[in-house]
């Protein structure tokens, strides 16, 4: 299982079934895009790549159309190398891993397949509702939450908005045939020995059952710094998975701006830095840290150095956008990434933005300048569990929201015409 590091043996049941769900949408000039949900903490850049590039030559598509969204749930399986300093596993382990990524990748793509072959006219709407379950975790000791949320003294960034996409039959009955929808928060309210979606496989499996016929898809948000809090029952997971389709179905029963015209889309790789790196001297002394997922991550990379000759500077860090009709902007990002973007980006771009993170490669957490400032969790230490060399270089912030400045505007651009 994957998600948490003192786990010691394998998933012992199932409480929900996992995920692998598509939804294609096409506008009248024949531009596609589609949006697969995925009942995973994340997704390795080798993995995903190999699942996109497959749909790309079936379909015609390039990168910028697919994206492959994980809801971060902390109790679903090791796929590929996500994460891969924090398991310590055998050789026959390793191999039912693999396996498992190989028919995980099979799945994807015939999740995709079917719904390019369900394609029928369909009106799409869009809207926003909000709940507040949410709670930054750098700002709030997590006993004290409950007492801090009644006295009304939470501190702390957060992002409650819960997008929503809906899309209707264009028939008479105008039945709803799929619901996007997006919250940015962790999936940890469950850390314990069976398979679930935790709040977000909840979430959906609600409105699945509210809106028979409709298929619901989760998308994770900027919630790299935000914990469901209180936390750790599957009581708890359910009653914030009804919140939080409470909060959508709100929101489908309110007034939903027409999603009309045309989809463009971009998508680029940007070199993101790294920090200072670790010299061979330091990288084996590491090696003999009492800190087990220290001394695995100086393993793996002095085999880097040796088969390489050096360790990256860089890493090529997805970034994506999509101009759904004139009005809405939908920002597709990489890795863990921290509450500021959110609410920097729609300041920047304006309400109509969406951002989700943990999308298409989760390859580390991603902090804003402050959050790296600060250090801890989010802004070093995690480094270790991927199996990254040191923490990243002050520009990130930076390059990363430049980057979708300038595919929004590109986007936007393609939206009129231009």
């Amino acid at each position: 299982m994957s998600g948490y590091g003192g786990r010691d043996r394998p998933a012992e049941g199932k409480l929900t079934d996992l995920w692998a769900k598509a939804v294609v949408i096409q506008d009248p000039q024949g531009k596609q895009l589609a949006a697969v949900g995925l009942d995973l903490v994340g997704i390795d850049r080798d993995t995903s790549l190999a699942v996109r590039q497959q749909l790309c030559r079936k379909h015609g598509w390039d990168l910028s159309q697919i994206a492959l969204f994980t809801s971060h749930t902390h109790t679903g399986p090791v796929v590929g190398r996500n994460l891969g300093v924090m398991y310590f596993l055998n050789d026959a382990q390793w191999k039912q891993v693999d396996d498992y990524t190989e028919q995980l990748k099979r799945a994807i793509v015939a999740a995709v397949d079917a719904a390019v072959a369900d394609l029928e006219p369909c009106e799409l709407a869009w809207g926003e509702g909000r709940t507040d379950f949410a709670v930054n975790r750098r700002e709030n000791p997590e006993p004290q939450v409950p007492q801090l949320r009644e006295a009304g003294q939470l501190k702390g960034p957060n992002d409650y908005a819960v997008p929503v996409l809906r899309i209707t039959n264009a028939d008479k009955d105008a039945s709803l045939k799929a619901i996007v929808f997006g919250y940015a928060c962790h999936a940890t309210v469950l850390s314990f020995y069976q398979w679930s979606g935790d709040y977000p496989g909840f979430a959906q499996i609600e409105l699945q059952k509210r809106y028979p016929g409709a298929v619901a898809l989760f998308w994770a948000g900027c919630g790299a710094d935000q914990n469901p809090l209180p936390r750790r029952t599957v009581e708890l997971a359910q009653k914030y998975g009804k919140q939080l389709a409470d909060a959508v179905a709100e929101t489908l029963s309110g007034e939903l701006q027409p999603l009309e015209g045309t989809l463009s889309a971009v998508y680029r790789e940007i070199d993101l830095p790294l920090s200072d790196l670790p010299s061979r001297n330091q990288l084996e002394a590491d090696k003999q840290s009492s800190n087990r997922f220290i001394a695995q991550r100086a393993d793996l990379l002095l085999k880097q150095l040796d088969d390489k000759g050096q360790l990256p500077s860089t890493y090529p860090y997805p970034v994506q956008t999509w101009r759904l009709g004139p009005k809405l902007t939908w920002v597709i990002l990489g890795g863990e990434v921290v509450v500021d973007y959110s609410l920097e980006l729609k300041d920047a771009l304006g309400p109509a933005t969406w951002v989700a993170g943990y999308a298409n490669d989760v390859m580390a957490y991603i902090p804003s300048r402050r959050v790296l400032r600060e250090g801890g969790y989010e802004g070093a230490s995690s480094m270790t569990y991927y199996g990254l060399p040191t923490t990243w270089a002050p520009d990130l912030e930076r390059l990363i929201v430049e980057q979708v400045r300038q595919q929004a505007e590109q986007t936007a651009k393609a939206s009129r015409g231009g």
